[in-house]
């Protein structure tokens, strides 16, 4: 779809947002210069969006385990740098995805950055659920331990990477903060695209929320440690229907969605209000009225 440009946008018409979900490939021949670089020039291409998303640590190269320690960046990092430029310039919030970020004490983490229209970061999320399955990501960088929520062009915002879709009590606490849209940026590798598909749209339906959620693609690494990503990046709207999903090569997916979608499913489907919290979960008692074992 067409991208307008910014004095066009239908600001009255019924909370229409433009969002582009950017997926990207992070090839071992490109340095992490020159794919900042063209992925630049690619969002400078698509004036009059109001989000862009990018993947998690395409920057870096998520599977770039012995490099993470040069390519750690801080928050007015490369990486960081460019997309407040884009935002500036073009009045568009960009979810850069996430960064090898160095924290103040040289300890790494996967994080992940909103910035908004204005340029400035609105958001900083480190991912809670680092992998180690097949993955030097938990042995390399340090879980983070906070949550926010904040506002967005496509209502109430938060972030989540990757692993963090198959945690659960994760995503309900961020409907209980009020978040109407989470943004999952990830590099899920192809042998597991139907789990990344399921959950998805899993997430979207029990807390009725858009999930953007933007997945590298390519190959990367050489002979027996390469790994294909799986792609298929898709937005999800509040009742789990797939908007628009990408395939599994490079492609920027613009696509036109309703920021009022999440108050009318919650509205006509009240699930959000009939939930328990998790300690009302938790404070269950078992069922008295089930026979001993044995």
């Amino acid at each position: 779809m067409n991208a307008t440009t910014p004095h066009d946008r239908p600001e009255s018409s019924a909370g229409i947002r433009r969002i582009a979900i950017v997926q990207v490939a992070s090839p071992d021949s490109e340095t992490p210069a020159e794919r900042i670089e063209r992925v630049e020039q690619l969002l400078r291409q698509h004036e009059g969006v109001d989000l862009f998303v990018l993947p998690e640590l395409w920057s870096a190269g998520y599977f770039a385990f012995d490099r993470y320690e040069e390519r750690a960046e801080t928050l007015d990092g490369p990486t960081v740098e460019m997309a407040r430029r884009v935002a500036r310039d073009l009045g568009s919030a960009v979810h850069l995805g996430s960064i090898v970020e160095r924290g103040a004490d040289g300890a790494l983490s996967n994080t992940a950055v909103l910035v908004g229209a204005d340029g400035r970061i609105a958001q900083v999320y480190r991912k809670i659920h680092v992998f180690g399955y097949q993955s030097l990501e938990s042995q390399l960088l340090r879980p983070g331990d906070s949550l926010s929520v904040v506002p967005g062009p496509l209502g109430e915002t938060a972030s989540t990477t990757c692993y963090d879709l198959r945690f659960p009590g994760l995503w309900q606490e961020l409907s209980a903060r009020g978040a109407e849209t989470v943004v999952v940026p990830a590099a899920w590798p192809a042998a597991r695209r139907e789990h990344w598909r399921l959950l998805t749209q899993a997430r979207a339906v029990e807390h009725q929320v858009w999930v953007l959620a933007c997945n590298a693609c390519g190959t990367q690494g050489a002979g027996e440690g390469a790994v294909t990503l799986g792609g298929f990046s898709r937005v999800v709207d509040p009742s789990g229907r797939v908007v628009a999903e990408c395939g599994d090569g490079e492609e920027v997916l613009v696509v036109e969605v309703d920021a009022g979608r999440v108050a009318e499913v919650r509205g006509e489907f009240p699930v959000i209000a009939d939930r328990l919290s998790a300690e009302a979960y938790a404070a269950l008692s078992p069922d008295p009225s089930a026979e001993p074992r044995g």
